[in-house]
């Protein structure tokens, strides 16, 4: 076998015992390196302590990852001013957060009739957070919901802040806020709460 020192020179073609020897009296470790070569190559090195050089930097290159999140908040075209404020509030904690958003205006009976409005007020939400978010995807109409997602902007999201909410990872290769987590408690009230001023502005 080919044997290569632990500062990589080239020690020649060696026989495994000698090769042993050599390392034993460096008080090493001998590690193949290349197993399909002719002759296999191998290398004198401190095996624990590769190995945990290793782990380091595969601990150092997660730490840089980035996962980015889908959030999903939902809307109803005549909400109530008090609410909106509530929603708008959510969705600038995700992108603080360094999340996208997926915000859903949910039409009910005659009011698919009438998109205007929930692009309208999509529109108004996605300026009152331009300092924080762009869109990503302009607002769309999907059966009885219309849809837009919005995008932290990379200057506006602090660096290290903590996430308080439980998240899911947007599977790749899926459409935009197809893989989302969805705020199920506060939504649910906050939308029982606004039912009263929509049945006002309908009368």
């Amino acid at each position: 076998m080919r044997l290569i020192s632990e500062s990589g020179e080239q020690l020649g073609i060696k026989h495994i015992r000698e090769a042993m020897e050599i390392a034993e009296r460096q008080d090493l470790d001998i590690v193949e390196v290349a197993a399909n070569s002719d002759p296999p190559v191998v290398r004198i090195m401190d095996y624990g302590k590769d190995k945990y050089r290793k782990e380091q930097v595969r601990k150092a290159a997660r730490k840089k990852q980035v996962n980015i999140n889908v959030r999903e908040i939902k809307l109803r075209p005549k909400i109530g001013d008090h609410d909106f404020n509530t929603k708008r509030g959510h969705v600038e904690r995700f992108l603080r957060g360094g999340d996208k958003v997926k915000v859903t205006i949910m039409f009910r009976g005659r009011e698919v009739q009438h998109p205007e409005l929930g692009e309208k007020l999509l529109v108004r939400l996605a300026g009152d957070l331009d300092e924080l978010g762009r869109i990503e995807s302009q607002p769309n109409l999907d059966g009885r919901n219309m849809v837009m997602v919005m995008a932290p902007k990379k200057d506006a999201v602090p660096k290290g802040e903590a996430k308080s909410e439980v998240s899911i990872t947007e599977a790749p290769g899926s459409e935009a806020g197809s893989a989302v987590s969805s705020v199920v408690g506060s939504e649910a009230r906050d939308e029982t709460r606004s039912e009263p001023q929509e049945s006002a502005a309908r009368s």
